[in-house]
């Protein structure tokens, strides 16, 4: 039994501006991860499944661990498309706003997606949200946005319809965003979602592979460098601090994706609580937050960089230099970390 978390008015109001579009277009968040992908791909197959010109749009571009999933080939990625995406955006009449919270989140397809005259439905699991689209389905307790797509689906009725491949694009982001189940999944109603997932023909156990076990050699070889060279463990406080240049992952052939999971890596020594990495790109400072038990990582990141995320999982953007950022987290840490 799977609980109606999304009000019913909200499931017909999506309904309604599904059947009455024509041309849809979907976006998710800068540096799309798992969940983000796996979301938009999943309703971009439902939707073209049911007769509907549906276009995902992305801020950058896919992982190449994620490039398999069915869809990816047909994104549209603006930072190398933008012609074509603000083409999309101009002539479609519905926009799904996934895996955000407020549309600073997807950078450069900020202004398209806010000045667009279409109808825009956002379906997110973040804490809070803006206030810039016409139907709001936000839910911060339930794991993943993915998780709130296969609700969607399924309370619209068309259970029976989906595909087995926007079954596989549903089981990634729920994979991703729990760790593999390894966190945020204490709730039964997870693995009964799994387990429809199965009787679609999904495997569980290829997606897993494909998401945390498909790396490439420079990668690998970049996350022993960080654990040797660029982690520091704090022992007083329970705290890791990554940091990681550049110029560094330069030397690594660095790929879009590859430190996806390295804030995790510090939470698997014994007294470790918090984690926290710091890395440097071309025009601002990215922070990842993870925590362990009742260490709200998602204060830290809000109050400290305006960032935020979940109790346990958050992220924020420094435009300090990265020494400045190191020393604001540093002198923050006796206080937040208690």
């Amino acid at each position: 039994m799977i609980t109606k978390v999304i009000p019913e008015e909200k499931i017909t109001a999506v309904l309604k501006l599904i059947k009455k579009s024509s041309k849809i277009v979907i976006v998710a968040h800068k540096r799309p991860d798992g969940d983000a992908i796996g979301s938009t791909l999943a309703l971009c197959n439902f939707l073209i499944g049911q007769g509907k010109s549906a276009t995902v749009i992305l801020p950058d571009a896919i992982p190449s661990f994620h490039s398999g999933l069915p869809g990816a080939k047909d994104v549209v990625c603006f930072e190398t498309q933008e012609t074509e995406a603000r083409a999309l955006i101009n002539e479609c009449d519905l926009i799904f706003c996934l895996d955000f919270n407020f549309p600073s989140r997807i950078g450069a397809l900020e202004a398209p997606i806010t000045e667009s005259r279409a109808k825009k439905v956002l379906i997110d699991h973040h804490l809070n949200h803006g206030e810039f689209t016409d139907v709001i389905i936000s839910h911060p307790e339930i794991a993943s946005t993915c998780e709130l797509i296969f609700r969607l689906i399924c309370r619209m009725g068309y259970y029976p319809d989906m595909s087995l491949e926007t079954a596989q694009c549903i089981c990634t982001g729920m994979l991703t965003d729990t760790g593999g189940l390894a966190f945020n999944s204490n709730s039964p109603e997870i693995y009964t979602i799994i387990s429809e997932l199965l009787k679609k023909g999904v495997d569980k156990d290829a997606i897993y592979r494909n998401a945390f076990n498909n790396y490439s050699e420079s990668r690998m070889k970049l996350l022993g460098y960080v654990l040797y060279k660029k982690m520091r463990v704090l022992k007083e406080y329970h705290t890791a601090i990554i940091t990681l240049t550049h110029d560094e992952m330069l030397r690594f052939n660095y790929q879009p994706g590859d430190t996806e999971g390295f804030v995790n890596q510090p939470l698997s020594i014994d007294h470790v609580f918090c984690s926290i990495f710091i890395k440097e790109e071309k025009d601002v400072i990215k922070l990842s937050f993870r925590s362990q038990g009742d260490m709200d990582v998602n204060i830290m990141a809000k109050e400290l960089f305006g960032g935020g995320g979940h109790k346990n999982a958050s992220g924020a953007e420094s435009h300090f230099s990265m020494e400045e950022t190191e020393k604001i987290i540093e002198k923050a840490i006796p206080e937040y970390v208690k």
